[in-house]
């Protein structure tokens, strides 16, 4: 190093190990990875041919959040933790590669609060799935913005709080 670098107190860079992986977005299709968190390089992986490299999806579980969570609670009861361990090891042991895991509520709440809610549900199903060496690929909470029922009976406000388990292949 130069007498002007050295005297400016300009040493060398430490720099980070990139390793390389493969990041599977929420629709299924893989891309190859190199970064360190704070810029790096991602890039479809494509097969020979030059198309997209896709693991088909599909919706594998239901999770009933008021089988498994208190109300207004995202802890899992006992009974619901081993019934998600068993749930993830089965999928796995039948060829599903990842999970998509996604949280949804009712609509008593403010939105706000259900979309933290709903996100809390997913990522307590999804810390489950990895005790179980499950592959979580995306984790998400959507509140009471996709109701799979009308919020307006209590039987459809029950089928709104759940969180889903999509299984990619």
């Amino acid at each position: 190093m130069g007498g002007a670098a050295m005297a400016q107190g300009i040493g060398a860079v430490d720099s980070e190990r990139y390793i390389p992986t493969i990041w599977i977005d929420p629709d299924g299709c893989e891309h190859w990875v190199m970064d360190d968190g704070a810029e790096g390089y991602m890039d479809a992986n494509r097969r020979r041919d030059g198309s997209a490299v896709c693991h088909r999806s599909e919706i594998c579980g239901v999770v009933p959040t008021d089988q498994y969570f208190d109300t207004d609670k995202y802890s899992i009861n006992a009974q619901g933790r081993q019934r998600l361990e068993g749930f993830f090891s089965d999928s796995m042991a039948n060829g599903v590669f990842g999970f998509l895991i996604y949280g949804h509520t009712d609509s008593r709440a403010s939105d706000e609060y259900n979309m933290t809610l709903s996100q809390n549900r997913a990522t307590a199903v999804a810390n489950i799935g990895g005790t179980v060496g499950a592959r979580v690929v995306d984790v998400r909470g959507f509140g009471e913005r996709n109701p799979k029922a009308s919020n307006a009976t209590a039987a459809g406000m029950a089928e709104n709080r759940r969180v889903d388990i999509y299984c990619l292949r």
